[in-house]
């Protein structure tokens, strides 16, 4: 059956087109004969400089040169000869390419005062490569205003004026002021549809835009179209999103005539693996071979890549073999490879290896290998193994790159390692935001508040800066330096960038403040992208509206915006979180039919967690047998929680064989039937498992619930008492049980899973880590204040009925984040509706 995202006959088309091409390439031509050439031109040209001033065309040759081989040192030399010379204030030649040299070389400045220096000489080459070198240089404003200058001094654009001008239309501003401006003039001169160059200049600047419609038409317009031509629309098709254009775009180059070079294929492969359609991936595979582009490193890392997305049966085999028979490997291949495993999930341990492979082939890993590394760390709670790349990162300048610094937040969080979590979260601020300015002493440094530091910070630091620290403060849930953050970046001129406004909706989400996400959301206007609507339907979800959610999510749609795979994951997670069954299977056909989005796992495992966690267990597990790829540890363990809810042994007992096959180190599977067989009364089986764990060296993780309180992060374990206020904490702790009681309160002894008494049962659940932290939050916060704490696991049922009495005997709000929703609490009453 042909991918849904495709058109029907496209894998046909494909594999015929595919078919055509003759079996090899032709023979390379036989090499040209070229003329002696001196052993070191650097030193011929230096050797040139030391005779006579050279003339105007030897001179023009020299910087040309120069401007080639990007060799600043030997263009200065020959400025440096040329000074005081006729040549250089007489000739335009000469002039243009010293002007081009500098151009090339990045030297701006010195670009401009030899522009300036031009006012007799000045042609339209010369306005065209300033122009190109502003534009190059991040000064489009400047270059725009400079061409305006060109036309009114009377001089008529080129191809090559156009080009710079598109160019320098490619921000957002600029080309909504500017953009029809430029495509005028291409018209008007003659150039649209004539001129390669000018309709590549324009695609891109509409496709940068977002305007792939129009960028699309000047495509179209073309009279001639070569392979650079049909590779840049295919690329921009890929990276606005729009994969399935990409697609039979390239099937109407190939249909043309045209081969494909290593840019084409690469950028193809990428739309393959945002597809994610296994045949035309392998279709695009055996072309690369019939191309003979194996040896291209960009299209064998896309190959790799591309598998490791794919949800077929031995993805990360055949990504294992493309990355063998690659001639060489460099640290894009190794990054890619061990992406993939940390991708898949349950093969983190083979990323981890892939390091040492790495390192003894001498190739050092960059932020992206150590970003993903670190995320396996995080996966396998393997704090050992984080902790010794923390080491080696900060070794290197790498520990400054952000996506570094938020790896290494997430792995020691989700390690249940908070005040290293915090740590690092500390260093990528100051590192990111705290001004390196001589008048900032180390001791003022470390003495200084968090707001005296705000005072001090670089006001330089970019957008990508403030969504890293956001993202960051949302993980270890900071809310307070969260909104710290937020009133930095109004203050340095951010508050209408879309990608902070979005991290903003996900840091108040994440944090537990819903009305400030939605605040964040609506401050944006008609501005929303699908990372915004993804971001608050998701954060609806999560916090128990999941009828907002869905109506906002058909507001989405209205909007014209196109939902993406995540956003579905949200919807059913929303879905999911009310036991809306019947909407959440029509949701799941709709992003195959009406969006053409093929499921991942994550989409099956949230179709199996509607289902199981309705009491539709059967049909769950009838559901994951009719999967067209292979179930894993995701999907099986959230049937076998669901197992646990509603006792089925029967049907826990395959899910948990199947989670044990797929991740056999995984402590998880045992804990779960381990208590679904106590709470049967199977103590026999408990026995049996528990010994099984402890053959195999298996351990439950820890339950940790943390709040934030000042400046600190409080953390509570089951039965902790290391907190200076323990003896004050316990004391609480009783006199709000014994209140509770007489309100209602009936503790749930049947989720203690061990053969004991009612009586050491009930203090079991007293030493839970949440209640712990409720008594602390309640003698350390403000009556008016909402009590906000943070869990590493699924919250118990006897927590919860205790907190929702605790909320009714004390009349406080207390919000809790658990590892799958949010919980407010108030009134006795709970925002999940009991169903969780």
């Amino acid at each position: 059956m042909p991918s849904p995202s495709l058109p029907a006959t496209a894998g046909a088309a494909m594999a015929s087109t595919v078919a055509a091409l003759p079996p090899r390439l032709p023979p390379s031509p036989p090499p040209i004969q070229t003329p002696h050439r001196h052993p070191n031109p650097r030193a011929a040209n230096l050797q040139a400089l030391s005779s006579d001033p050279p003339s105007a065309s030897d001179a023009a040759s020299l910087l040309a040169a120069a401007a080639r081989a990007g060799d600043l040192r030997l263009g200065r030399a020959l400025h440096r000869r040329l000074l005081g010379t006729e040549v250089l204030d007489a000739d335009a030649l000469v002039a243009n390419s010293l002007l081009t040299m500098y151009s090339k070389c990045g030297h701006v400045r010195a670009a401009r005062r030899v522009f300036d220096g031009m006012r007799g000489l000045r042609d339209l080459v010369s306005w065209t490569a300033m122009a190109f070198c502003l534009t190059r240089n991040g000064a489009e404003q400047e270059a725009l205003v400079l061409l305006g200058e060109m036309l009114e001094s009377g001089l008529r654009p080129n191809a090559f004026t156009l080009c710079a001008a598109g160019h320098a239309c490619f921000p957002g501003e600029l080309f909504r002021s500017s953009g029809g401006t430029v495509l005028g003039f291409a018209i008007k001169t003659g150039f649209w549809g004539t001129d390669v160059s000018v309709g590549c200049a324009l695609i891109d600047m509409f496709a940068r835009n977002g305007d792939l419609v129009a960028a699309r038409k000047v495509f179209n317009g073309l009279v001639e179209r070569t392979v650079v031509v049909w590779t840049l629309m295919i690329t921009r098709y890929v990276q606005g999103g729009c994969a399935g254009k990409a697609v039979e775009l390239f099937l109407g180059m190939l249909e043309d005539g045209f081969e494909p070079d290593g840019y084409t294929m690469s950028s193809m492969v990428s739309a393959c693996a945002e597809q994610g359609s296994a045949g035309l991936g392998q279709q695009l595979h055996s072309l690369v071979l019939r191309l003979g582009l194996v040896s291209d490193t960009c299209v064998s890392c896309g190959l790799v890549d591309m598998y490791t997305k794919l949800q077929m049966e031995q993805s990360m085999e055949c990504a294992r073999k493309v990355f063998k028979r690659m001639p060489t490997h460099n640290v894009m291949s190794w990054t890619a490879l061990i992406s993939g495993y940390v991708q898949c999930g349950g093969q983190e341990n083979n990323a981890v290896e892939l390091l040492c492979e790495m390192l003894n082939e001498s190739i050092e890993p960059n932020h992206l290998t150590y970003s993903s590394l670190l995320k396996a760390c995080a996966n396998l709670s393997d704090q050992d193994s984080g902790r010794q790349i923390h080491a080696r990162v900060m070794k290197t300048s790498i520990g400054n790159v952000n996506v570094v610094g938020n790896a290494l937040v997430s792995m020691y969080a989700e390690s249940g390692c908070m005040e290293e979590a915090r740590k690092a979260f500390d260093q990528l601020y100051e590192r990111n935001l705290l001004s390196t300015s001589s008048d900032i002493g180390e001791t003022g440094r470390s003495n200084a508040s968090w707001s005296s530091q705000i005072e001090s910070m670089d006001v330089g630091v970019s957008t990508f800066t403030f969504a890293s620290l956001l993202s960051a403060a949302a993980t270890v849930g900071l809310p307070t330096k969260g909104q710290q953050l937020h009133a930095l970046s109004i203050k340095t001129g951010f508050e209408s960038d879309k990608g902070i406004s979005n991290s903003l909706v996900s840091m108040y989400s994440r944090c537990g403040y819903l009305d400030d996400a939605c605040r964040a959301f609506d401050e944006m206007e008609d501005d929303h992208n699908v990372i915004s609507w993804t971001s608050i339907i998701s954060a609806l979800a999560k916090h128990g509206h999941a009828e907002r959610a869905l109506s906002l999510f058909h507001d989405m749609i209205l909007s014209g915006v196109k939902p993406n795979d995540v956003t579905y994951i949200a919807v059913l997670s929303a879905c999911s979180h009310v036991g809306l069954v019947k909407e959440g299977k029509e949701y799941f056909r709709s992003m195959q039919k009406d969006h053409r989005l093929i499921p991942r796992m994550e989409h099956y495992a949230c179709m199996v967690d509607l289902l199981a966690r309705s009491g539709l267990v059967q049909e769950a597990l009838e559901f994951i047998n009719e999967m067209p790829c292979k179930a894993d540890a995701l999907v099986w363990k959230t049937l076998l929680g669901a197992c646990r809810t509603y006792e089925n042994i029967e049907i826990g007992e395959i899910a948990a064989r199947h989670v044990i096959d797929l991740e056999p180190q995984d402590p998880a599977p045992y804990v779960l039937l381990s208590n679904l067989y106590a709470h049967g009364g199977l103590w026999d089986e408990v026995a049996r498992i528990r010994s099984l764990m402890r053959h195999r060296n298996l351990s439950k993780e820890t339950g940790l619930s943390w709040m934030h309180v000042g400046n600190t992060i409080h953390e509570f374990r089951a039965g902790d008492t290391s907190h200076p206020r323990a003896q004050e904490i316990y004391a609480k702790l009783a006199v709000l049980i014994r209140e509770i009681k007489d309100i209602g309160y009936v503790p749930d002894t049947s989720i203690v899973l061990h053969d004991m008494s009612d009586k050491l049962k009930e203090q079991c659940l007293l030493q839970h880590s949440e209640k712990i932290a409720v008594a602390f939050g309640l003698i350390t916060t403000l009556p008016t204040k909402p009590i906000r704490i943070f869990k590493n696991l699924r919250v118990c049922a006897d927590c919860h009925s205790a907190i929702k009495y605790i909320s009714k005997s004390t009349g406080r709000e207390i919000i809790l984040r658990d590892s799958n929703r949010f919980h407010r609490m108030k009134d006795g009453k709970c925002s999940c509706g009991e169903y969780w």
